[in-house]
């Protein structure tokens, strides 16, 4: 049994990774398997927002250094140069860190541009995310100019730089248009199969990539649909017993899958409510009951 799961969370992650990333789109996807409708930020936006913060870092600096180097004229070269080392490394990281804590991943540039720094689950970045990013940028940003930053975000799929990818996170656009969400419709040819079958909890990946190939077919090529709904099929099907009828189409039976699926966690749900509704009610006749 081990092996069949560690199977399963493989092609699991492949959906993720593969059918989302190359055929569907490339989004920012939650832990519970939600779209952001946000898509990422182009290298031009990030280059940029990069840019004006840049500028904004220069110009603390140096009304930072304007006010305190008069002061310590007086001091000897090695202490002045190393108070004025400090005092920029403070500002360098000490800026875009506090900037993108307090207002969540923004900053003056990614204001103007409309980008956002985000966890790779779509959650507000903190402050260990926005100093770890600060920290990386000191040496791909400052001391190299950007150019790691740039050949790693052109190279990642999700146009992350060094700083995103250790610190876990990708920027994107917050302007973008949102995506119209259709919802999944049980078809009526097998309504009595899905609610008499015996369907499975699918995996995260593999319930999104059924998502998003039900919102894209009229967008697909032809082929790429055919086989990402073939294969899709099989994976959804290996989690269903009995199988669907075999003259359903690989569409229609995600459809269902997906449809029933969601009418069984809404029916639980309610019922866990209504449950907790009679516990409250239970809990407070009885002092007066007794």
């Amino acid at each position: 049994m081990g092996s069949v799961t560690t199977a399963e969370d493989g092609r699991s992650a492949h959906w993720e990774d593969e059918a989302l990333a190359s055929a569907l789109g490339t989004g920012v996807v939650t832990g519970d398997a939600v779209v952001l409708e946000l898509p990422r930020a182009s290298a031009a936006l990030r280059i940029l927002a990069a840019l004006l913060d840049a500028l904004v870092v220069l110009a603390v600096a140096a009304l930072v250094l304007v006010v305190a180097v008069p002061r310590l004229a007086e001091t000897n070269t090695s202490t002045l140069a190393t108070v004025v080392a400090v005092l920029s490394a403070l500002v360098v990281v000490g800026i875009p860190t506090t900037v993108e804590t307090l207002t969540r991943g923004r900053s003056v540039g990614r204001l103007v541009v409309g980008t956002r720094v985000v966890r790779d689950d779509g959650g507000p970045v903190r402050f260990r995310h926005a100093v770890v990013r600060a920290l990386t940028g000191v040496g791909e940003l400052w001391l190299l100019t950007g150019a790691p930053a740039l050949i790693t975000a052109l190279s990642n799929r999700r146009g992350k730089r060094l700083g995103d990818l250790l610190a876990g996170t990708v920027v994107i656009r917050e302007r973008a248009a949102q995506q119209e969400v259709r919802e999944v419709v049980m078809p009526p040819e097998l309504a009595r199969w899905a609610a008499s079958a015996d369907v499975g909890v699918l995996p995260a990946g593999l319930a999104l990539a059924c998502r998003q190939l039900l919102a894209r077919t009229d967008k697909l090529n032809p082929t790429s649909r055919e086989r990402l709904g073939a294969q899709l099929r099989a994976d959804v099907v290996a989690r269903v017993f009995p199988p669907p009828p075999s003259s359903a189409t690989p569409e229609r039976v995600l459809s269902a899958v997906l449809a029933e699926r969601r009418r069984r966690d809404l029916e639980r749900l309610r019922g866990q409510e209504e449950r907790r509704r009679r516990d409250a009610d239970e809990l407070q006749r009885l002092p007066f009951g007794g």
